[in-house]
């Protein structure tokens, strides 16, 4: 299992992730269709030209899903029960078809379960950065975490 159980992290930890990730126009199109959002800013190249971007934007929410996709392996993978929660998410600066995503994540927070004993929640601080090392998203997410086996 590539992820952490609940008492291997620790406040301040922190994780450059190693995986990167160009995003591309399909993607973006596939999302927004694949969630039913129709925002002409992100699937018509003809209307977003006319836009202040002058080229569609990505969609903010398949932004936040990549760079909390791109922790998983060093962080939750196999350890995680669930999101608890998502909070303080910003999107600081536009994504692009053609930028390449990165991902840091620190450990904000730790505290055992009041009602699961064999489980625990961990506050995770998730950046993404773009390939300028700006930041495009940020977001604050708790999550359910397995405790290790005894």
């Amino acid at each position: 299992m590539a992820g952490l159980y609940y008492e291997q992290f620790s406040v301040g930890q922190t994780f450059k992730h190693e995986i990167r990730r160009t995003v591309t126009d399909m993607d973006n199109i596939l999302f927004s269709s694949l969630t039913y959002n129709p925002a002409a800013v992100h699937i018509d190249h003809e209307y977003a030209r006319g836009t202040e971007f002058g080229k569609p934007l990505m969609n903010s929410i398949f932004t936040l899903g990549l760079v909390i996709g791109l922790s998983v392996q060093d962080t939750t993978l196999g350890t995680t029960v669930g999101n608890l929660g998502m909070e303080e998410t910003k999107f600081p600066r536009p994504v692009f078809a053609g930028d390449t995503l990165r991902a840091e994540t620190k450990v904000v927070a730790i505290r055992e379960s009041r009602s699961r004993p064999t489980q625990g929640i961990v506050t995770f601080e998730h950046r993404g950065f773009n390939q300028r090392d700006e930041e495009v998203v940020y977001c604050r997410r708790n999550g359910l975490m397995m405790r290790q086996p005894k």
